[in-house]
């Protein structure tokens, strides 16, 4: 990462915009950021800092006071940095949350954070984000730094420099937690811990489980009366709970009361497990009982089906012997119904050619009528045909013919109307094209007398920029003669204030120079009045004053020093009149110069007249534009009345040709219709009356042909009658009509022969199966073999109850005693994780066996440090010409504090190691910025290995001797290689003198400082 460019506005002691190019440092590669102490050298780091991650940790804690105290109400606070990764350059803008008055009202409203990023594309800037979230998720990404990695390998400020050096293991533990983000493995820890409780709690509730599983299967033993212990119990042939005498029981309960208690889990296991074979035995004798009581009901449900079963029969033989009766009773009618149902099919074979016969003879006396009608209506015409069905052809195709012709007689008004609208047509397009002729004459001399005007518009709107660098020449021509009367006559007052100064210097000159002559000849008078009797003279030495000279013009050297005051303001006013005459004297001669030599009267005139000139150019312009408008419409019009006139013509010459179609249909249509009508009014009615007489022709023609064919069906309809009738036993047709029955009827007679049929057989068959039981004849009695089922039911049924519980009894007591018995065994399982577990999360929180006390994190963190010591020392070394190296320790501290990273001092020179806190104020200086620089080195390559081409050291230099300062130099020099630029902030004069690359913070007397560039 490297910074090019820094602007700050209203930020810390920085009001006005100040402007920091890092980039001009780059050929220097090192350059120091001096001024005096308060003036804001730090406060440009804290801007970088701002600008990148909006914040600055010396003010963390506190008041953020961001914005500076110079500002006025409505100046701007913002900080922006450019700078630039391998991944491009960016752009931030960022301003803090402060107060402005408000834009509406009075009062002041809070200005809400702001912020701004950019990256450069082809040369332009393009948003990246405007939001505060969405920029610090993108700068994240770009920076790879969080703020504290950028303070510790970047800005290297005030007040951290020897912080990591001197910090105890929990302040350090502190500070590389920030810097490499080890707060997962203090999560690793604390979820080892949780772990371990959920472990013991699990165990816990494992050994409660298993308690109360084997205090629920006690209670089943007690209620289920299992507890005695006596082997001789299981395989005896009689079983407690069906003794015959109370004192069996009572002996169970004292061998209950009498069996020692269990002491451990195991041993009630034991007792359970037995109690569990005396309830299986238990269970196998009640489900003997069971099966006993099933087939003695079943023997007596088997007796009571066959009693019902005979009775059943009984009953059913006693119907069989009604039903048949009844049937034999009904013999008759249904032997006059089957004789019924035989002469009804036999007619039913003649149904067809009587039917048929009848038919036919109607039919043939219908067709002797419509022959009859037909004749008469064909008659009636009076028309003589040898042959009607070719007249009819012949007049069909004479209809045919003249339909075209009735066609056109009715839509002869149509045709009329079209020839009318067809001349109509002509004239309109005749009177359009007389009407727009004279417009075409006329408008190409307007459009003459327009284009000449624009040309003369546009030649003098052309000359509008002349024109108003003419006025604007002429207003400065004006202004600057007015300018030249007004400092003519300040010249003027000018020369006579230094007229009557001059004078006044003058007197006040002479003034002087009497009090001056008038206070050297009172020198003696003044001396005597400071005699005193018996007093040394300052002059002579006696003490002896016999003629004292008379002190009668006193001038004293306050008066002389008055006069010299007077003199000298006398003097600055003449000075200052003879300056502002020199500059007004100046200034009229350039006015006169701006005027060209004009008066005012002359350049006002001439202001006019370019002003004039240059509106009626500005006018000018405005009419260029609406005579161009106005000849475009023009020009627009020409074109469309050329363009209307040529397609009226065109109209013109389609309506003729249209006109002239439809006269020529018109002839042709009244020729046609005078053809077709002949000697009727109408080709219609013509039509009609054809239509009507070859209707009638043809029906007699059809009419004809029915008889012929309804004549011959009579013949043979009536002779296949006669052979049928011949061919039965019946005498006639009355006969068969007689025996004629419907379907319906038919099918009844059959049904009733044929059911009273089948169901004579069914009864006989049934009656001759139950007669071969030989059933007694007096009614069957159920209630004795009922009254056996039931009660051989009931004894069953309790037995299957008794069964159930003694096998329930087993199976929940079985359960149990698998459950409590896999508890049991896996309560040594766990146990043994549960020590496993509980060794590892106390060796990573630095408990039990860790003798170090080291948490996992604090390991993590030594080998961390233990590199940066290692990075450390490669420049301590040198630093200190190989006197000291740094160590990392990770002794036991002392009342059971945080240890494992602390940091000592190897001192060749004794051979022993010492606190940091021994080394000398420039010892620590430099091990501090080792140490440093090795942290820098550290955190760069867990960022992913990002190159860091600008590097910040704020720190004081000042605790160094000359020679410890030469090798901090050298190392600093060692730093810009590779073309990293280091900015260093010191006021020490040395190192002034030796980085001629420097940056001035520089406080101004108004409060606010300012950044200088050298």
């Amino acid at each position: 990462m490297q910074l090019h460019r820094l602007e700050v506005e209203g930020f810390g002691p920085f009001r006005e915009r100040q402007t920091v190019d890092f980039d001009a440092f780059a050929d220097d590669g090192i350059f120091l950021i001096a001024g005096r102490t308060g003036a804001g050298k730090s406060s440009i780091l804290d801007a970088v800092c701002f600008g990148l991650y909006g914040g600055v940790p010396r003010y963390e804690g506190g008041e953020k006071r961001l914005r500076s105290d110079h500002c006025e109400p409505d100046d701007v606070t913002e900080v922006v940095v450019e700078f630039s990764t391998p991944a491009g350059r960016y752009r931030v803008m960022r301003s803090p949350e402060y107060e402005r008055p408000k834009k509406r009202g009075g009062g002041m409203t809070v200005q809400p954070a702001a912020v701004q990023l950019h990256t450069m594309v082809g040369g332009e800037w393009i948003g990246l984000a405007a939001k505060e979230r969405e920029a610090a998720y993108e700068l994240d990404e770009i920076l790879q730094l969080s703020r504290e990695q950028f303070l510790q390998v970047i800005l290297l400020a005030q007040n951290r420099f020897s912080e990591f050096l001197l910090a105890g293991s929990k302040e350090r533990q502190s500070l590389l937690r920030r810097l490499f983000g080890t707060e997962r493995f203090e999560d690793v820890q604390a979820r080892f811990d949780e772990r371990r409780k959920a472990a013991e709690q699990a165990l816990g509730a494992r050994l409660a489980t298993v308690s109360a599983r084997l205090d629920e299967g006690e209670r089943l033993v007690s209620n289920a009366d299992l507890g005695h212990d006596s082997s001789a119990d299981v395989g005896h042939d009689s079983d407690p709970d069906l003794g015959h005498d109370s004192g069996g029981q009572g002996d169970d309960r004292g061998a209950i009361e009498s069996e020692p208690v269990a002491v451990t889990s195991e041993e009630r296991l034991d007792g359970l497990r037995r109690a569990k074979a005396r309830a299986d035995y238990r269970a196998k004798r009640r489900a003997a009982e069971r099966l006993e009581a099933e087939k003695q009901s079943d023997a007596a449900d088997a007796a009571l089906a066959i009693a019902r079963e005979e009775q059943r029969a009984q009953i059913e033989r006693n119907r069989a012997r009604a039903a048949l009766a009844r049937l034999e009773a009904d013999e008759p009618h249904i032997a006059a119904a089957r004789s019924e149902l035989q002469n009804a099919r036999a007619a039913e074979l003649l149904r067809g050619p009587i039917a048929t016969a009848a038919t036919a003879a109607e039919a043939h006396e219908t067709a002797l009528e419509a022959e009859e009608r037909a004749r008469a209506a064909w008659e009636a015409h009076d028309i003589v045909a040898d042959d009607l069905a070719e007249w009819a052809a012949d007049r069909t195709a004479q209809i045919g013919a003249w339909q075209r012709a009735a066609e056109l007689e009715r839509s002869a008004s149509a045709l009329d109307a079209e020839f009318a609208a067809a001349s109509d047509a002509v004239a309109a397009a005749t009177t359009r094209i007389e009407a727009t002729e004279a417009d075409r004459v006329a408008l190409p001399a307007q459009l003459d007398e327009l284009t000449l005007a624009r040309d003369a518009a546009r030649q003098l709107a052309g000359r509008v920029g002349d024109l108003a660098a003419a006025r604007d020449a002429a207003a400065v021509r004006h202004a600057a003669a007015l300018e030249a009367v007004r400092l003519r006559a300040a010249h003027g007052d000018a020369e006579r204030e230094l007229a009557d100064a001059s004078a006044a210097l003058a007197a006040a000159q002479a003034a002087l120079a009497q009090l001056r002559q008038r206070r050297l000849d009172g020198f003696a008078g003044e001396l005597a009045t400071s005699l005193h009797e018996g007093e040394a003279c300052p002059v002579c030495g006696s003490h002896e004053h016999p003629a004292p000279a008379v002190h009668a013009d006193p001038v004293s050297a306050d008066d002389v020093d008055e006069a010299e005051a007077a003199r000298d303001a006398i003097a600055q006013r003449e000075r200052d009149a003879a300056e502002l005459t020199s500059t007004l004297r100046a200034d009229l001669a350039a006015a006169i110069t701006r005027a060209d030599g004009r008066e005012v009267e002359e350049a006002r005139a001439d202001l006019d007249a370019a002003t004039a000139a240059h509106a009626q150019s500005t006018d000018a312009s405005d009419q260029q534009a609406a005579l161009e408008q106005r000849r475009e419409i023009l020009l627009e019009r020409i074109r469309r009345l050329d363009s209307d006139r040529e397609r009226d013509s065109a109209a013109l010459a389609a309506a003729r040709e249209a006109h002239a179609l439809v006269a020529q249909r018109v002839a042709d249509t009244r020729e046609a219709i005078a053809e077709a009508r002949g000697s009727y009014e109408s080709v219609a009615e013509r039509l009609t009356a054809m239509r009507v007489e070859v209707q009638d022709a043809l029906a007699l023609v059809e009419a004809v042909a029915e008889r012929t064919r309804r004549a011959e069906a009579v013949t043979v309809a009536k002779a296949e009658e006669d052979a049928a009738l011949e061919a039965s036993e019946f005498d006639g047709v009355a006969a068969v009509e007689l025996a004629l029955r419907t379907a319906a009827a038919q099918a009844a007679l059959e049904s009733r022969v044929t059911q009273h049929s089948v169901q004579r057989e069914k009864e006989r068959a049934i009656l001759l199966d139950l007669e071969l039981r030989t059933l007694p004849e007096e009614t069957i009695d159920l209630g004795p073999a009922e009254l056996l089922s039931l009660t051989a039911r009931q004894r069953w049924s309790a037995a299957v109850a008794e069964a159930g519980r003694a096998a329930g009894v087993s199976e929940q007591l079985s359960a149990v005693i698998e459950a409590a018995a896999s508890e049991h065994a896996r309560i040594a399982d766990d146990a043994a994780d549960y020590e496993v577990l509980r060794g590892l999360a106390d060796t990573i929180a630095g408990r039990g066996a860790n003798a170090r006390k080291m948490t996992l994190e604090t390991f993590v963190l030594a080998a961390e440090l233990e590199e940066i010591v290692d990075a450390a020392n490669r420049r301590l070394s040198d630093m200190s010409t190989g006197r000291y190296q740094l160590r990392h320790s990770d002794a036991l501290a002392a009342r059971g504090a945080a240890s494992g990273l602390g940091i000592v001092v190897f001192d060749a020179f004794t051979g022993q190691t010492r606190p940091a806190q021994s080394l000398s104020g420039g010892e620590t200086f430099l091990s501090s910025l080792a140490l440093a620089l090795g942290l820098a080195e550290v955190v760069t390559a867990r960022a992913g290995g990002i190159r860091l081409d600008t590097l910040f050291i704020d720190e004081g230099f000042g605790s160094l001797d000359g020679d410890t300062l030469d090798v901090a130099m050298r190392t600093l020099d060692e730093l810009r290689q590779g073309g990293r630029t280091v900015g260093v902030i010191s006021h020490v004069e040395a190192m002034q003198e030796q980085i001629p690359a420097q940056l001035r913070v520089r406080a101004t007397s108004s409060g606010p400082s300012v950044i200088e560039a050298r």
